[in-house]
């Protein structure tokens, strides 16, 4: 191959390299743009907050742990979700046809009657009825949406 036909090769490849570079160049969109907007920290912000708000609209009952005592006789009905927890007295469980309250800290599903374990962790895993009920005035730690019944 001549010297000619060398250089056009060279020049044709350079050709044909900046075409695709200037193809590329074209799908990415120019800083600040629709199709590559610039962000400032104020949007992000407003961003997170509304997030937040929506996330903390959503979650069930409290965050906090509430001390909730009960005489005898009373029931706590909770809804899916609610942690509870007995801290002192007697208090038996309240269960639905589906099941009854979960202890986790025994690793085992409670029925209609048991007796609570003080210091155990319960979640009520459906909003269908489940509770406990007081033998003996109580105090429980609760975490979560419930009603008490006298």
């Amino acid at each position: 191959m001549s010297k000619i036909g060398k250089a056009f090769m060279v020049l044709l490849a350079l050709a044909i390299f900046s075409i695709a570079a200037m193809a590329v160049q074209a799908d990415v969109g120019n800083p600040g743009s629709q199709s590559d907007p610039i962000v400032t920290k104020s949007y992000v912000d407003l961003v997170e907050s509304k997030l937040r708000q929506y996330v903390d609209s959503k979650s069930n009952g409290s965050k906090e742990l509430e001390i909730v005592y009960l005489a005898n006789g009373e029931q706590l009905i909770a809804e899916s979700g609610t942690e509870i927890s007995l801290r002192s007295g007697i208090a038996t469980v309240i269960d639905a046809p589906n099941g009854g309250l979960c202890d986790i800290t025994a690793g085992k599903d409670l029925k209609k009657g048991e007796e609570i374990s003080q210091n155990h962790l319960l979640i009520v895993p459906r909003s269908d009825g489940r509770g406990v009920k007081a033998q003996t005035n109580v105090v429980l730690m609760v975490r979560g949406s419930f009603t008490v019944i006298n």
